[in-house]
């Protein structure tokens, strides 16, 4: 990752930290063993890709630091509660995360049920409550129907459960992209449409392109994530390698083999930067980003 990337890496995980502070303090959240285990799978570190992807594309766009410091959280809590919800074992069962103990295993399943569900929750608490800017105020609405779709039954929720449907079976490439472009890339693309909505700046043309550059970098995560998972080790990615060859899943490598994959992931880096280069910004930052994306290591 280069330095830029990783400074503003970093500071996307301090707005997350420091923005959930704010939401605790103003919500009167009680300290409890339950807000243990939602701290922990909240803020016990991570990539904070999507954080960061619309960080990203809210400075570009002219966006209010403030509001996208509550978009950010807001996307971050719904992608901890996913993780949490599918480490558990009637899902993926897994007992390693970022290096550290899944959240049902460092305190147990139904405290790591609880925290998913609060996590989901203060997403929507976050975006209906948070102060923003005058211009941001008009668009909560926007910003929660976005987050709400992303992550329900029109996209990860929906995702999860086809891959549920889908483990130890054999399943079509295509189904395999729509699979994947709900449970993974709905998310990542909500991060850009919050972005644009924050934006008082961004066109329908704009909106268009990073439409397409979300698609894109959407499916070329979860292809790498699949490449990863076969050329890595647990060490480096944090949880446990070949978890998808031993839980049955279908990937990206078991349909097109280790190159092809690899090509397949150059076809939607490809896509991503061209859709980058069509727009009437600075792009740089975006473009490093895709390049950590598709180049990262865990």
């Amino acid at each position: 990752m280069s330095k830029v990337l990783k400074a503003l890496q970093t500071e996307a995980n301090d707005a997350i930290q420091s923005t959930f502070i704010s939401l605790t303090k103003r919500l009167n959240y009680t300290s409890s063993p339950l807000l243990d285990a939602v701290e922990y799978a909240l803020l016990s570190g991570g990539k904070r890709m999507r954080p960061l992807l619309l960080s990203i594309t809210g400075t570009m766009l002219s966006a209010n630091k403030q509001d996208i410091n509550v978009a950010s959280l807001a996307i971050e809590c719904i992608h901890s509660y996913s993780l949490v919800h599918d480490d558990l074992p009637a899902m993926d069962n897994d007992d390693l995360r970022r290096g550290k103990p899944t959240c049902h295993i460092k305190y147990d399943e139904a405290t790591a049920i609880l925290a998913g569900d609060a996590l989901q929750s203060s997403a929507f608490e976050c975006l209906s409550s948070m102060p923003l800017s005058e211009y941001a105020q008009t668009k909560r609405h926007e910003l929660i129907a976005i987050l709400a779709k992303a992550s329900g039954m029109r996209g990860m929720c929906q995702g999860q459960s086809l891959d549920l449907l889908a483990t130890g079976e054999t399943i079509s490439l295509d189904d395999l992209i729509k699979l994947h472009q709900l449970k993974t890339g709905a998310l990542i693309e909500s991060a850009v449409s919050m972005a644009t909505c924050l934006s008082p700046t961004a066109n329908e043309d704009t909106r268009k392109l990073l439409s397409v550059y979300s698609k894109a970098i959407g499916l070329a995560f979860q292809i790498q994530d699949d490449i990863l998972d076969l050329t890595s080790d647990t060490a480096t990615l944090g949880k446990p390698q070949g978890s998808d060859l031993i839980n049955g899943k279908s990937t990206f490598v078991t349909h097109l083999g280790l190159q092809g994959a690899k090509d397949a992931l150059t076809v939607q880096y490809e896509e991503a930067l061209h859709a980058l280069e069509q727009l009437p910004y600075n792009t740089e930052q975006l473009k490093l980003f895709t390049q950590y994306m598709v180049a990262r290591t865990h």
